[in-house]
This record gives structure tokens, sequence and C-alpha cells, in this order.
């Protein structure tokens, strides 16, 4: 019988957690308590070694780890090989490189020890001369020159000059208490010489002073970003870990505080000149590398730093960014492609492939993590449209052999239906697609196949990329129909239940004039989907036929849609038939549809697009404040602004539930009767699915005419961010009120004195701008028969 191994210890336990999820700062933290309350030197190196590994080049980590080997002289040797390390492997920062000075002035003896220190010195000012907190290195640095010793008057003209030229640097620096330096060096110049010291002092003034304004912004931005560290109780340094981000509020808004201050930086707001561009890149290079440390797994701050450094020349170090910033973000969309294009300018395509199967396998493993947290139990679900084939072959003339480019792996696996699992392979799918245009830009046609082929065989992989590479061989083959054809229908045996796949291939066959395969594809799905599902098709079958078909034709498939969709009203379909693109006059003459104010005449009152600004939705918003029926001989009534707002006040607007029943119920009520709940016509009627397809159709000139209109109103960030987090307006199902009823009813208002117990009436100015109105009456909207419908 084996011997029973002795139970792990908490280290042992939550060392080997860590080396399964290395990104969990709370576990690296109570690892670091574990191993240093042991005792264990060879525990406490495995921790800090562990985490520089994981979080590289973090100051609090580098100096802690330090600690441990600077009070034992036999440790020494140690210790400066870290030092060595962690100062010539990246630009280490002012923190790290104050401990460093203070390690060395301690150590340093012997005859030559005044000319090591200065030159460590020279070293540490080399990277942190212009960081707001090296004004200690300043003073420290300056103090040792004007110690030095002088035993002839050259050799004191010589530290003399030494001094002024620290001073001169250090007093247009802005820095914690640079204004003592300038007070400092005030006080040396006039002790050397008052009649030069006023030269001197008066060519330094501006500079100064600028440096001290620009202090202010610094302290107020960097205050924020980088909160001073408190240190333990025992005396260790505490130890500060960057924690991806959730993107909350709270996240969104340091990314924003973040990149604010780093564009300022670029912006030189010290106004360096020109023939001194050295000192500012080795500022803004000095900011970069700190937002990378603080702001590690956040890929904007890593594609920022990218990017400037790129622009200055520096294309070596900039790639070095990006492969970094993918180390710390191997999931990075815009960090993998960014690396990605960068070597293919390099035409190093062996490497761009390298780097996208890498990508591609890390969101594969994601995917599978995914599928596994979701459980066995929704696995019989599927995913949306996954139906892998059983290894056929294509049959598709590509250069490559069709079991190389088209055959799928034999799978019954299928994951299970959840919308995050689909989104992210949506994106996954996103990944190939951005392979293959990669592989036919740099290798050709042939290359492109070749990637397509591998993504075929991948269970993963989504609806989108048989489109992209059927459009792919169109566009670039020659318009070879046949191939792209080919590969649509290959699609349709894995995604033949995705509508939006069908929907794409529809369009495809339409776009190209292949009518009979067109009706063909149509009739074969028709039958195979939800009457809720399959609408979209039959909304763009049904534009087809009406633009280029003839009448009968419609009529029959009019009368076959009603069999389906018995709730939609004659009219309604007879409008959709007498329309061309955003132009609809049934709808605006006849049913009361309000014109866009963009010029073009869609319904003004359907539900916003994904694309609608938050200025937007305030402009529309703003638009409603009017107080309604006041008096025609008021000046606000006779504004031609006043008058559209009139014009539109009677009809409110209702936000619909998308794919809702009782929304289009509701709907089909108003269209029957003719849009308003009074019976008058003029309402208008609901925002539908056939009016979501003719927004589709209003020509994007409108959509930037109304951005123009809107560019008036300007939110602040915070409020833009607020109004982005709103749900959709289709997705409101909910009474409806006017809001400049609402307005008058509080403005109206009696409100009871906090110091009296008998309420007050409102002031004569008040009860005038009501205009003597009765509050109005938000009784129930009676539709045909009586039946209530809602309230307005």
């Amino acid at each position: 019988m084996e011997p029973t191994p002795p139970p792990q210890s908490e280290w042992d336990q939550l060392r080997a957690q860590l080396r399964e999820k290395p990104v969990d700062a709370d576990g690296w933290l109570k690892l670091v308590d574990l191993a240093e309350e042991s005792g264990d030197i060879e525990k406490i190196k495995e921790t800090y070694e562990g985490m520089l590994e994981t979080y590289p080049n973090t100051p609090s980590i580098q100096i802690a780890y330090l600690q441990h080997f600077l009070d034992d002289s036999s440790q020494f040797g140690y210790a400066e090989a870290l030092f060595k390390k962690f100062l010539l492997r990246t630009t280490p920062s002012v923190e790290l490189l104050k401990f460093y000075l203070t390690y060395i002035r301690r150590i340093t003896t012997g005859s030559n020890a005044r000319e090591v220190i200065r030159k460590c010195y020279d070293f540490a000012l080399s990277f942190a001369s212009q960081d707001k907190d090296s004004y200690e290195i300043w003073q420290d640095y300056i103090n040792f020159l004007k110690a030095g010793e002088a035993s002839t008057t050259w050799e004191e003209q010589q530290k003399m000059d030494a001094v002024r030229r620290a001073y001169q640097q250090a007093v247009q620096i802005p820095m914690e208490n640079v204004k003592r330096l300038w007070e400092d060096y005030q006080d040396f110049e006039n002790g050397l010489n008052k009649i030069t010291a006023k030269k001197f002092i008066s060519d330094l003034q501006e500079n100064h002073m600028q440096a001290r304004t620009v202090l202010n912004q610094l302290q107020e931005n960097l205050s924020v970003l980088i909160p001073a560290q408190l240190a333990k109780k025992d005396g260790r340094s505490n130890i500060w870990l960057p924690r991806p981000p959730t993107f909350n509020q709270g996240d969104k808004a340091v990314i924003a505080r973040w990149r604010q201050y780093l564009k300022w930086e670029e912006n030189n707001p010290l106004e360096i000149e020109e023939a001194n561009r050295s000192i500012l890149l080795t500022r803004v290079q000095a900011v970069y590398k700190k937002a990378t440390v603080r702001m590690r797994y956040y890929s904007e701050i890593w594609f920022m730093a990218y990017a400037w450094t790129n622009s200055i020349g520096k294309t070596d170090e900039a790639l070095a960014l990006l492969k970094a910033g993918i180390d710390a973000n191997p999931a990075s969309f815009v960090l993998n492609f960014a690396y990605a294009e960068a070597l293919e300018l390099q035409n190093n395509f062996t490497e761009v492939h390298a780097t996208f199967e890498k990508f591609l396998e890390v969101l594969r493993k994601d995917l599978e993590a995914l599928e596994t947290r979701l459980g066995n139990a929704n696995s019989t679900d599927g995913a949306q449209g996954l139906q892998p084939s059983q290894g056929q072959s294509s049959g598709l003339p590509f250069d490559a052999p069709p079991s190389a480019s088209f055959s799928t792996s034999s799978s019954d696996d299928k994951p299970p239906k959840n919308k995050e699992l689909t989104d992210k392979r949506t994106d996954y799918g996103i990944a190939w697609i951005m392979y293959i245009r990669f592989a036919r830009r740099a290798e050709g046609l042939k290359s492109a196949r070749n990637v397509f082929g591998k993504a075929r065989r991948d269970r993963w992989t989504p609806w989108e990329v048989h489109e992209a590479e059927a459009l792919m061989e169109y566009h670039c083959g020659n318009k070879d129909l046949t191939v792209a054809s080919r590969i649509f229908e290959k699609g349709m045996e894995l995604f033949g239940d995705e509508p939006e796949y069908v929907l794409r291939y529809l369009g495809f066959l339409i776009s190209i004039n292949d009518e009979n395969n067109a009706r063909a594809l149509f009739e074969r799905v028709i039958g195979t989907f939800t009457p809720e599902k399959a609408k979209p098709l039959w909304d763009r079958w049904t534009r087809y036929e009406y633009q280029y078909g003839d009448l009968a034709t419609a009529h029959k498939l009019e009368k076959r849609m009603s069999e389906i969709y018995t709730n939609d009203p004659p009219i309604k379909r007879f409008a959709e038939r007498h329309k061309y693109l955003n132009i609809d006059s049934i709808a605006v003459r006849d049913i009361g549809f309000v014109p866009n104010k963009g010029g073009g005449r869609s319904n003004g009152s359907g539900p916003l697009t994904r694309n609608d600004t938050a200025q937007s939705i305030m402009s529309e918003a703003s638009k409603s404040t009017t107080t309604p029926n006041q008096s025609s001989t008021s000046k606000r009534a006779s504004s031609p602004e006043h008058r559209r707002r009139e014009e539109t006040r009677d009809h409110p607007s209702k936000r619909v539930r998308q794919n809702s029943p009782p929304a289009r119920r509701r709907e089909s009520e108003r269209w029957e009767t003719g849009g308003s709940g009074s019976g008058g016509g003029g309402g208008r009627p609901r925002h539908s699915s056939w009016e979501r397809e003719r927004e589709r159709d209003i020509p994007r000139r409108h959509v930037k005419e109304e951005r123009e209109e809107d560019k008036g109103v300007q939110l602040p960030t915070i409020l833009n961010w607020f109004i982005g987090t709103l749900p959709v307006s289709g997705s409101f199902d909910g009474p409806i009120f006017r809001t400049d009823d609402l307005m008058s009813v509080f403005r109206n208002a009696v409100i009871p004195s906090s110091t009296s117990a008998r309420a007050r009436s409102p002031p004569p100015a008040q009860r005038a701008a009501g205009g003597g109105r009765p509050p109005p009456d938000y009784g129930p909207y009676q539709g045909p028969g009586g039946g209530r419908r809602g309230r307005w």
C-alpha cells in the first residue's frame, strides 16, 4: 500500500490555482502574505517571480521584491541582479529609480564613489527628468553637485556651471515643489553675481511660469488617475496590481480620463520648441509607459501608445508595444488586428499567419470555456443555426483539394443557445473574415480559399464567414457567379435555419439578377420558418415582386401573406406596394404620417435606430416641451418653430416593443382607424416591421442631413454615456403621455409651503403661463367598437 501524500499547504494550493488563472489580483496579494509569513525565501522568490510574469514592470511589485535582499549584505548580489533586470529591460519608473539611487548611495564607497554616484544620477535623470514626481531626484542631484570639492578656481567654476545647468533644467519641468526649486535657484544666482543673476532669471521666467501652470493641470489629472499609495503598517511597500475592466460606469470614466490626459500630453502643453523635440518625445514616452502599466488590461491604451510611437517613426518600438499589449490582452481584437497589419506592411506573412492562428485559438478556448459554464442542460437546444455537416465534399472549383478546404469535422455536438455565446461566435467569425482578407490581399485567392477551408471545418464558425467568402469570390474572382453561389449553397447546409443568412443569400441572388434561383430559394425556405422569423423574408421578396414583377403575382403573394399575418390590414400591404424608397404618399397623404424632418417622408415617430446619437435623442425630446393650446396672439405661438411643434403635438408617438404581438395588434388598429385614437386621421401609425424595412431604404443623405441639424446640441460626456445605456425605444411598451401636458401639470401644481400648513396658490405669473387651461385629461383611448386600447 502506497503511503498517502502529505496534504498541500494553503500556499501550494493557491499557487496551483494561480497557474491556471494567473490574472487574479486578490489571489496574488494573498499568496504574497502567505509566502512572507512562512519566511521561506524560496517561496518568496517564486511568488514575486510569478507575479512579475503576470504583471511585468509593475513598480510596487519590484520594490517590494527588492526589499527582501537589502538588509543582508550577503544578498546584495541577488539584489543587484534584480536591479539590472528591472532597470534595463524597459523604461523604469520614478519610484524604482529613487529606490535604486538610495541603494547606490548606501553601498558605494571608495575613491571613485563620487563618480559612480554621478553616473547613476545621470542614468536616472535620462529616464525620469520630466516626471512630475522627480523633485527628490533633482534636489538630491543638485545637492550632490554642490557638495563636490574644488581645489582650484577652475574646478570651482566648473562646479558652479554644473549646478546652474541642473537648476535651469529642473525649474522648467512641471513637478512637485518646482516653486521651491525656483526660489533656491534665485538665491544661488544672486549669491554668485547679482548682475548676471538678473539676466539668467529673466531668460527662464516665462518657461518656469509655464511649468507651474502645467503642473496645476497635471495634479488635477494624475491625482485621480494615479492616487497615492499608502504603506503597510509593517513598513513593507504596498503592492498595487492592475485589474481587468468590467466596463462599468467607473471603468468608462477612468478610460475617458486617461484618453483625455494622454492626448493633452501629446499636444505639448509645455510648448517645447522643435529644437528640443527630444525632450517632448522622452516625456510622452514615459507617460505612455506609466499608462500601460496602470491600465494593463485596457486595449485602447495600448493601441494609443502604439499609434503615437509609430507616428514618430519608432516602428520597432511600436511593434514591441503591440506585442506586449497582446501578451496582456490575448483576446484583444484591436491589438491583434493592428499587429497583423503592421507585420503585413513589412511583408512578414509567416508571422501574420501565426498571429491569426494564435488569436483564433484564444477565442476558441474562450468559447469552449463559456460552453462548459452553460452546462450540458442547455446543449440539447443547439446554437443558432449550427448544424455541422458530416465531412461532405463541396465540389467547388478551388485550387485546394476539397478534403483540405471544405470538409467539416464530423461532430454531433451543438453549442447551447445563449445570447452571450452567439455574440462571441459572431466575433469569432470576424477574426476568420479578417484572416481571409489578409490571405487574399497578401497571397491571392488560393491562400484565401485555404483559410476558408480551415474555417469551414471549425464548429464555431458562424454564417457571416460563408457570406464574406462568397462575396469575396464574386468581387475578386472575376465575378464568378458559380463559385459564389455554391458557397452560399454549402452554407445553407449549415445555416439553413438562420433567417439572417437566408435573407443575405436571397439578397445576393436578387442583386445578380438570378430571379429563378431567388424564387426557388424563397419557396424552399419560407415554409421552414415560423411566421415571426419569416417576416423579413416575406418583406424582401414582396419588395422585389412589387418593383419588378407583374400585378397578378403581387396579388397572389399578398393573398398568401394575408393567410399568415391575419392582423395586417389591407391598406398596409396596399401602401407598401405603392411606395418607392422612402417616398410613401399613401402614408403621408391618406393615413396621416408626419414627414421626416430630414427631407424624407418616412414616419418621424418610430423607434430610434442604433445609429441615433445622444444629441439627436435630446434634440427630439426638447421639441416636445412647448405648452400646447397657447393663445394665438402670443409671440411664441406665432414663431415657425412653435407652429411646427403644434403640428406634431397632436400625434403622440408610442414606442413599440419589437416582435411583440400586442404591439402588432395596436399597430393594426392604428391603421384601421386612420392613425389617431380620436378617429380623425392625422395620428401616426405605429412603427411596424414594414416601417423598419422602409427606413432601411432611406438614402444616407437624409441621415446626414439629420445629423447636421443635430450638431447644435452638445451634451457632457457623462450624459452621452448615460443615454447610450438606455434601452432602444422599440423596447418600450408602456403608456405614453404628452410631454407638454405633463409640463403644464408641473407648472400649475400647488406645492404646500414647508413652514405653513395651508397650501398656497400659484403666483399670478404661473397661472398666466398655464393659459387658464384645466388639467389635461388622460382618459382611456377608445378604439373602434369602444374597446380600451391604452392611455395617451
